[in-house]
């Protein structure tokens, strides 16, 4: 190995370990999203229609997208990851985000397989341009209608329908979720920023974003049992999309893909071990979250078409 190709391994992985140190750091006081900031000019969500709505148990399906999400569960360490089961207490912890984020508009699918509902959401939306819509938009729509996250899970935002679908019992990732739906409310040109998602660089950007808006949140509002959570998932998350920025070959394959999993583990786990003793010094949060009306308590039925 001479010394350019060995100065250039090394810098593919300092590189990627700094931007995941200097990604998803909390900061305080936590910023809510103001009104004045939110881009919304049509609104999506018809008066009087559920924000939250929730698929149907289906034990055979549950089962069957548990086990195919063994990969997540691993990489992760955490088998709440695409578990398919979702609790109250993660449902409400996202509802109470969106709440006092403001984020009113913005759908949340909890385990929910809904493709004519999100392809009227999508045509509905004019606060994205109709040709980023009726492009990748229409993609987007047809990853979702064709490869269902009801079976093969992944918690994501589309901002093409302006929808978070939720298939992990995880806090910090749906409250990551939320993040991405927050970060979009503030987009003027929404398109042109989604678009701009399938660039590498802008991934990191944006994903970190998202988690420093999460972890930000859980440390100010959040018990430390869910900051240290936010640490522990977010950070390795992270470190996914890192490895996949670096490497060229498959993730699957790739060396940088693990390394920056196992980095973002082991710096997660790191900062988590300090929250208890950061709390004694933290100054008392300015805002405590508002508590939206209507919160799950129980098994809240299903709205599948």
């Amino acid at each position: 190995m001479n010394g350019r190709h060995a100065f250039r391994s090394l810098l593919k992985i300092c590189v990627p370990a700094v931007f995941l140190i200097l990604a998803s750091c909390a900061t305080l006081p936590y910023q809510r999203m103001e009104v004045y900031r939110i881009k919304d000019l049509h609104r999506v969500t018809p008066l009087g229609e559920p924000q939250f709505e929730f698929g149907c148990t289906n034990k055979v399906i549950a089962s069957i997208g548990w086990v195919l999400g063994l990969p997540s569960k691993i990489l992760l360490l955490n088998f709440k990851m695409d578990s398919h089961r979702i609790s109250p207490e993660t449902v409400n912890a996202l509802a109470k985000y969106l709440a006092f984020n403001r984020l009113t508009d913005v759908k949340v699918r909890i385990d929910q397989y809904a493709p004519g509902r999100e392809f009227s959401r999508l045509t509905r939306n004019e606060n994205v341009a109709w040709p980023w819509r009726y492009t990748i938009g229409i993609i987007s729509w047809l990853g979702y209608a064709i490869l269902p996250g009801r079976l093969l899970g992944g918690d994501n935002y589309n901002p093409y329908s302006d929808t978070i679908s939720i298939y992990s019992d995880v806090k910090a990732v749906t409250i990551h979720e939320g993040g991405h739906a927050k970060d979009f409310a503030g987009q003027k040109l929404r398109g042109t920023y989604a678009a701009s998602y399938m660039l590498p660089v802008f991934t990191l950007y944006a994903e970190g974003r998202a988690s420093s808006d999460a972890i930000s949140y859980l440390a100010a509002n959040g018990s430390a049992e869910d900051e240290e959570e936010g640490y522990k998932m977010l950070y390795p998350a992270y470190g996914t999309y890192v490895g996949s920025s670096v490497g060229a070959e498959s993730n699957l394959i790739s060396p940088f893909y693990y390394a920056g999993v196992v980095t973002g583990h082991i710096i997660g786990h790191v900062k988590a071990s300090h929250v208890e003793e950061d709390r004694k010094w933290r100054p008392a949060a300015d805002v405590k979250a508002l508590v939206p009306s209507g919160l799950i308590s129980g098994n809240p039925g299903c709205n599948d078409p």
